[in-house]
């Protein structure tokens, strides 16, 4: 990662379990290299799915990587407000400029009143079922998805506004949108 400085532009990976790539975004750029995260942002990036299709995202997000957590958080600034998909991951690693990281399925979402919602229980069950997903496995991702929620309630990290519009307006300046 020695290689990754602020303003370069990366490619997103996002696999399943057994190794099949979920997803690819073409560009996201990068905000800010912290210790334990990477900070990046994204408008109008082409999304490749596993069975081809794609489709460009429609608002500015920016987005958060971690090092030693099981999750990303991605606040998308929609025209209705502030929103969070949050994807229950592996932490990332940077293979020759493309971020990687395995998706478990299990997402949070939340809303710009506070509400959250987890999503995708059901596909969860059903791919720990079928690809084997361990115990151990299990049990880190059911922790990592409460310590996400804690950090939510208590507008932590990425769940604080302010971050959100001081990385959006470094975003805007890199990228001169």
């Amino acid at each position: 990662m020695n290689d990754i400085k602020i303003g370069d532009n990366l490619e997103l990976h996002c696999y399943k379990h057994n190794g099949k790539i979920n997803s690819i975004s073409d560009k996201i750029t990068v905000i800010d290299i912290l210790d334990d995260y990477i900070v990046c942002g994204d408008f109008k990036t082409t999304i490749t799915e596993s069975d081809g299709s794609t489709h460009k995202t429609k608002e500015p997000a920016i987005m958060f990587f971690y090092k030693n957590r099981w999750f990303n958080v991605l606040a998308q600034l929609k025209k209705q407000g502030l929103f969070y998909y949050c994807n229950i991951a592996t932490p990332y690693l940077i293979d020759e400029h493309i971020i990687k990281y395995i998706d478990y399925d299990l997402d949070l979402r939340v809303f710009p009143d506070g509400g959250f919602r987890i999503l995708d229980k059901n596909e969860y069950n059903y791919h720990k079922k079928i690809m084997h997903y361990s115990d151990e496995l299990d049990e880190i991702l059911k922790d990592e998805l409460n310590i996400l929620i804690e950090m939510k309630k208590n507008n932590q990290g990425p769940f604080n506004k302010e971050m959100i519009n001081e990385y959006y307006a470094k975003y805007k300046e890199i990228t001169g949108l």
